[in-house]
């Protein structure tokens, strides 16, 4: 689909196509929110097109992003993925997804579900913006400020305010796409 694009995603392929097909769209798949919450939580220090760059060597070295599994992941699986080229080598986000493998499903048993847990900070509407340009869009706001305390209080790691911003953009709990952008 062509059609005029957030100033962002016009740069390569890989952006385009996140941006067209899921960035902003409402996101409610309890394993697609954790997939997103693990790339987040990656991407902190980085660009997000070098987590998208290695978004399926991530899913394949992470069990498909199967948040059950990596709960359970141990030492000997920490150290074959501190030496996987193709993902993130960072020790402390390796074990960070554990972690927030478990505080996942952890709000899974206390809510029913995380879908039922993260949307209702936002009464699971949407909040649509009316950007102008992307230097608009903040990086975080005082609802992701109070969302990253609510998982830090939860035991979340690598989920501070500007991830956790970037999260709500990304499964659509904020609408950030341009006033000007077709993919609105």
């Amino acid at each position: 689909m062509g059609g005029k694009r957030c100033d962002w995603a016009e740069h390569n392929d890989l952006e385009r196509d996140y941006h067209d097909q899921e960035w902003g769209k409402p996101l409610h798949d309890e394993h697609l929110l954790f997939e997103l919450l693990v790339l987040e939580s990656m991407q902190a220090g980085l660009s997000w097109l070098t987590i998208l760059k290695k978004r399926e060597t991530l899913k394949q070295a992470y069990d498909a992003f199967d948040y059950q599994k990596i709960s359970l992941y141990g030492e000997d699986k920490i150290a074959q993925l501190l030496v996987d080229p193709g993902i993130i080598r960072h020790n402390l986000k390796i074990r960070a997804t554990i972690n927030n493998a478990n505080r996942f499903m952890d709000i899974q048993k206390e809510h029913g579900s995380f879908d039922c847990y993260i949307w209702s900070f936002v009464d699971r509407k949407p909040i649509i913006n009316q950007w102008e340009t992307i230097t608009d869009v903040p990086a975080s706001t005082p609802l992701s400020d109070e969302i990253s305390k609510e998982l830090k209080k939860k035991g979340f790691k690598f989920l501070g305010t500007t991830t956790v911003y970037a999260y709500m953009q990304a499964i659509g709990m904020v609408n950030d796409h341009l006033v000007s952008c077709d993919f609105r």
